[in-house]
């Protein structure tokens, strides 16, 4: 096992790591930018170093920096978290030839399946079912219109080289084809650098459900169920649970096998996540992520597997004690994405200082956040604060839980997804498991709705319980709290203070 790793992510997610870490016994090195000197995970980190202005490109995308903050610290390892360089094959190429390990997959995998057409003719040639489409990137605006023709409309344009809802046009008609795939490749090229796009037929209302995955270096792969991401807006998810409300046994069998059959197509190692689309019984590859996904936590809630851990014991080259017989799933777990975004105004940012926090607790709730009282909220980074997690015996029981988690959770000082997710909470399709990926599509009364009574009773006395925590705080003496020195310097967490570097 490793004695120390590096990092490289910020929020919740590289806080959630360095538990991991702890709880595995090993020490924990965080890096921040400037608007993160206060973060969680900066404090709860070993030792901590600034790398960098703010904006992530001068900061938690440098991957010189990281590598250079890495080798001083004496880590061993490199966690990326997800998101920022978590799927970027240079920067895992970097690492390695920098004589350190990275905590994920090999730099050929991801090429294999961050490339979506070269992913796609990897997993047909090992069998998998994928929705129809190219296996290779569009020439020109031409042979997209050929194709879509020969597909049938609708169709979607999809970036070659992305994910996360950039460079996706869907097209009705044939009259839009050409408009279409050149604001996607624009698009593709402004957000990855690659403005290729192919195309694949459209589903009009299918679920979005994905499998887990663990594979080890000893030739094991195991897939550890599934979750429902169907609600989503603009291709971002929202809400996620596991199991689905949907699936029999049988086909989350075939729908694991298939997920199974696509990483060991790309020799893949640690966690990962096969995307499909399920729709009347059929399923169909989408993509796969080749990092831990956010909505990590239902899975394990579950399953009773941690996923980071086992992603730094893979990376040490410990082997699985699991097959796949031994990977049971007990209850239901439901995640809500806690965002710095106003519901009634088309998820728009909100910005400003998260001034009070109260965190919902109790049996079977989890608080995977970010944030405390004093960090600022901008907009350098995703608005993602936090996840609320509850777990319980059956669907309905976790809904129930949860909505009574939103209930007690209050973050003052921005705002919130936390309106919309009660309000889903009590939305009849949902409670009765009826999802697709037009969920928000056909239920836009969430985004501006009026909180129910209950809701605002529990936000009286959560604003009541919040005044009397200010007024104690103002009565308890003051000690002058440690400032951050400049660039260069790491907090030393079992120290007590600010160590130069």
């Amino acid at each position: 096992m490793f004695k120390k790793i590096l990092v490289a992510n910020r929020g919740e997610i590289a806080l959630r790591v360095i538990r991991a870490a702890h709880e595995l016994g090993v020490q924990a090195v965080a890096v921040y930018s400037e608007a993160d000197r206060l973060a969680p995970h900066v404090l709860a980190a070993d030792e901590a170093y600034l790398i960098g202005p703010a904006p992530s490109a001068q900061s938690y995308l440098k991957v010189d920096v990281l590598i250079d903050v890495a080798k001083r610290s004496g880590a061993e390892a490199i966690h990326p978290g997800y998101g920022f360089l978590s799927e970027r094959a240079h920067f895992i190429q970097a690492v390695r030839d920098a004589g350190l390990v990275f905590i994920g997959p090999s730099p050929e995998a991801v090429t294999e399946m961050g490339d979506k057409t070269a992913a796609r003719r990897r997993v047909i040639a090992a069998g998998v079912p994928v929705v129809p489409g190219t296996k290779d990137a569009l020439v020109d605006a031409a042979e997209a219109r050929r194709v879509a023709g020969e597909i049938g409309y609708p169709v979607l344009l999809k970036a070659a080289a992305g994910g996360g809802g950039k460079g996706m046009r869907i097209v009705r008609g044939e009259d839009e084809i050409e408009r279409a795939f050149e604001s996607a490749g624009n698009e593709a090229q402004a957000a990855f650098g690659d403005r290729s796009v192919y195309v694949e037929k459209f589903l009009e209302g299918p679920r979005h459900i994905e499998i887990q995955l663990l594979a080890d270096r000893h030739g094991n792969t195991l897939h550890l169920g599934e979750r429902e991401c169907s609600i989503q807006r603009r291709h971002q998810k929202l809400i996620e649970e596991a199991p689905s409300a949907v699936l029999t046994p049988e086909e989350r069998s075939a729908m694991g096998a298939m997920a199974v059959a696509a990483a060991r197509a790309v020799n893949y190692e640690g966690a990962g996540t096969v995307e499909c689309l399920y729709q009347d019984g059929e399923f169909y590859f989408l993509e796969m992520n080749t990092r831990i996904q956010v909505e990590h936590p239902v899975t394990e809630l579950v399953t009773g597997i941690d996923l980071v851990q086992w992603q730094i014991r893979i990376a040490a080259g410990e082997k699985l004690p699991y097959t796949q017989d031994d990977i049971t799933f007990e209850g239901h777990a439901i995640e809500c994405r806690i965002t710095s975004e106003d519901p009634s105004n088309s998820f728009l940012p909100s910005t400003g200082r998260i001034q009070n926090l109260l965190i919902p607790s109790g049996p079977g709730v989890r608080w995977d956040g970010g944030i405390t009282p004093g960090v600022e909220v901008g907009l350098f980074y995703d608005p993602m604060l936090a996840k609320l997690i509850v777990h319980a015996p059956t669907r309905i029981e976790a809904i129930d839980r949860m909505k009574r988690a939103l209930q007690e959770l209050r973050v003052e000082g921005v705002d919130t997804s936390v309106p919309f997710h009660l309000r889903v909470m009590d939305e009849p399709d949902f409670r009765a498991g009826r999802l697709t990926i037009k969920y928000l599509e056909n239920h836009e009364d969430l985004l501006a709705a009026e909180p129910d009574e209950q809701t605002v009773r529990m936000a009286a006395l959560a604003a009541a319980l919040l005044e009397e925590e200010r007024r104690t705080h103002r009565a308890m003496p003051r000690t002058q709290p440690a400032t951050a020195s400049t660039g260069g310097s790491a907090w030393r967490g079992n120290t007590g203070g600010w160590r130069g570097r």
